[in-house]
């Protein structure tokens, strides 16, 4: 691994269960791998279901030098250019919205965020569920009604106080018929445009750099890291991925709990 290593251009890192730790924390020993990186003209692009602002403001020592892919693919940016942002129709966000309100009506415990690439939006009054929000979104407002506005919109996510698997496999499987609706959480499930995933934004990105698929290593998680495994011949799981995330990547890693991605790049930097 080591002798092909060198020519690894591009390091692609999904956040929550990959990098950061059990706390929510970028690990204090992968700075100076970030640094290396930097200086060796190696690219580290954060890409996550976390919005851009947010993505930005945790990774603010080196933001100038990084690149993003946010809101699972929606959203790509590049030298603090935005590079693309695949908004969803309209109605279909109405459609959404009250899809999930019917839902509530019904029993469930559902909560939308309308996230756009200038930041998201909530009207939900939860403050449980604010605080969840929070944790993913940096520019984050409150409204009273969510279709209000529907314009711009490149992402609804929803939040389930039970089982998202469960809620999207029923009562909002409808919504995935025309777009894509991904499980990236236990408790969270994502819907963006049709073939809107984290591997757009990834492949904008190797474009934009001159950036092959041997020259890239990616690591991930969960459901909503699926297509990225594939834009890298240097694909990682996790320990703790999901398995349909384990059997799609090439080579395993240790846990974020046991701070796998450091572990691997400190490997493959050598």
């Amino acid at each position: 691994m080591s002798e092909t290593a060198a020519d690894i251009r591009l390091v692609v890192c999904d956040m929550d269960g990959t990098l950061l730790d059990a706390d929510g924390a970028v690990p204090h020993e992968f700075w100076p791998l970030l640094h290396e990186m930097t200086v060796r003209g190696i690219a580290f692009v954060p890409a996550s279901g976390r919005q851009y602002q947010s993505l930005s403001r945790l990774f603010e020592p080196f933001d100038s030098t990084l690149s993003y892919v946010a809101e699972n693919g929606a959203v790509a940016v590049h030298n603090g250019a935005l590079l693309h942002a695949s908004a969803m129709d309209r109605a279909f966000v109405r459609r959404a919205i009250l899809a999930v309100r019917a839902a509530n009506a019904e029993g469930a415990r559902l909560a939308a965020i309308a996230c756009r690439a200038d930041g998201a939006v909530i009207e939900s009054k939860d403050p449980a569920f604010a605080a969840h929000a929070g944790t993913y979104c940096a520019v984050l407002d409150q409204v009273d009604d969510l279709t209000a506005n529907t314009s711009g919109v490149v992402k609804i996510a929803i939040y389930d106080f039970d089982d998202a698997a469960a809620t999207a496999a029923g009562v909002l499987a409808p919504l995935g018929r025309d777009h894509a609706l991904v499980v990236s959480g236990a408790h969270w499930l994502d819907i963006t445009g049709r073939g809107v995933h984290k591997a757009v934004g990834v492949r904008r990105l190797q474009e934009e750099l001159g950036v092959s698929p041997s020259q890239t290593a990616v690591f991930g998680d969960y459901l909503n890291d699926l297509e990225m495994l594939d834009t890298a011949d240097y694909s990682y799981a996790m320990a703790n991925a999901h398995p349909d995330v384990a059997a799609r990547a090439r080579y395993r890693a240790p846990s974020n709990v046991d701070h796998g991605v450091v572990t691997v790049l400190t490997e493959l930097l050598k």
